[in-house]
């Protein structure tokens, strides 16, 4: 039995809640793949653009929903061809994680479903207007890589809680929903 199928029927769990009105829906792909040091997860940088809460930040592939995409996972499907040029297979999901919203009160009103998509071998991540790189990072290094980091949002300087990864380039770090979607993601591996 691979790591995939284990983490499937604990992904089962996971409570999808309906949109409140007035919230985006939004979703995201957390991509794992089999790499030299176990399990890896890939990171997003994303482009620096003004207007954006997230300019420049640590996430994972994904975006709004739109028009044309028949739900969530069609979202995040297309968000992940869109941002990194990788295409996922349906057979590549495992499951989805129980659905967020953003805690800092000066983010936008949405709600984020997290997808995680098992795949191998590791795809190659490209870039686009969105996302200037990526890093595919083993999942064991988060463990012991929890800090806390001053982070700029919105013209304001907030304290988080977030990881502080050494595959990372010096003073970027991983806080957010992306930190609190792989809080909830480790303990299921």
């Amino acid at each position: 039995m691979s790591s995939f199928d284990a983490l499937r029927p604990r992904l089962a769990a996971a409570k999808p809640v309906p949109p409140a009105p007035g919230l985006l829906e939004t979703s995201v792909a957390v991509l794992l793949a089999p790499g030299p040091a176990g399990l890896e997860v890939l990171f997003i940088r994303r482009a620096e653009r003004a207007g954006d809460p997230w300019s420049g930040h640590i996430g994972l592939p994904g975006g709004r929903r739109e028009s044309g995409d028949a739900g969530l996972l069609d979202t995040a499907i297309r968000e992940t061809r869109e941002e990194i040029g990788v295409d996922l297979a349906p057979g590549a999901l495992l499951g989805a994680l129980d659905d967020l919203a953003p805690s800092i009160p000066s983010a936008p009103p949405l709600m984020i479903r997290p997808y995680v998509f098992g795949v191998s071998p590791r795809p190659l991540a490209g870039t686009s207007d969105e996302v200037v790189c990526s890093y595919w990072v083993p999942l064991d290094s988060l463990h012991g890589a929890r800090g806390s980091a001053k982070v700029s949002v919105r013209e304001r300087t907030l304290e988080v809680p977030c990881f502080r990864l050494p595959d990372l380039p010096e003073g970027l770090v991983v806080w957010g929903l992306t930190y609190r979607i792989l809080n909830g993601l480790l303990p299921l591996i």
